[in-house]
């Protein structure tokens, strides 16, 4: 009988650091007909566990807009890519050319001013996470979110491109790019002139 790696995973988060492998495994790959296979430990599975955790926290701190807390998501020197043509959050002047931020604190400044009066609900699905060294991995999430204000709605898909990097024992996004595949907006108030 062979052993899944979610087995494995529960076990390396109960009884702590192991040395075993687990089974072969498929890595993220551009083509799904040559799927790069590896072999997981149970600290890779560990490290890409805690990648996604990092990433839910993302998600919830931003909405629920504790931007201190959001803030120690990223690296110091993060930056953050996005293309939308989202007015909502005023990332975008109407020629979905992508904008960078660069810094935490720029990161969170930028962020937590176009989301200060924004109902907003983000979901991320699907992780492709591939650890590049012992302290790297990158990773694409498919995304989901919603904005509402008092006069617009918007409900938007695509996907965040990431980096990360582990300093002192945790991860940390290094890098992340938006980009939407579609985006629906409507006015729930007449635009004011």
């Amino acid at each position: 009988m062979k052993a899944t790696a979610s087995a494995f995973l529960a076990f390396s988060l109960v009884a702590g650091p192991a040395t075993a492998q687990v089974p072969t495994l498929s890595a993220p790959s551009a083509d799904l007909h040559q799927p790069v296979v590896r072999q997981y430990t149970l600290e890779d599975l560990s490290n890409i566990e805690a990648i996604k955790r990092l990433k839910a926290r993302y998600f919830r701190m931003l909405d629920t807009k504790q931007w201190e807390e959001w803030g120690k998501i990223f690296a110091p020197d993060a930056i953050m890519r996005v293309t939308s043509d989202n007015s909502i959050t005023g990332w975008s002047r109407g020629n979905n050319q992508p904008q960078e931020v660069v810094g935490r604190q720029n990161i969170v400044a930028r962020v937590s001013q176009t989301h200060a009066h924004t109902l907003t609900v983000h979901h991320g699905h699907m992780p492709e996470i591939e650890l590049t060294s012992p302290t790297t991995a990158r990773g694409v999430w498919a995304m989901e979110d919603m904005s509402d204000t008092d006069s617009q709605k918007s409900h938007g898909w695509g996907h965040y491109e990431e980096t990360y990097e582990l300093v002192g024992g945790r991860w940390y996004i290094k890098t992340l790019r938006l980009t939407r595949l579609r985006l629906e907006e409507t006015r729930t108030t007449p635009p004011k002139h």
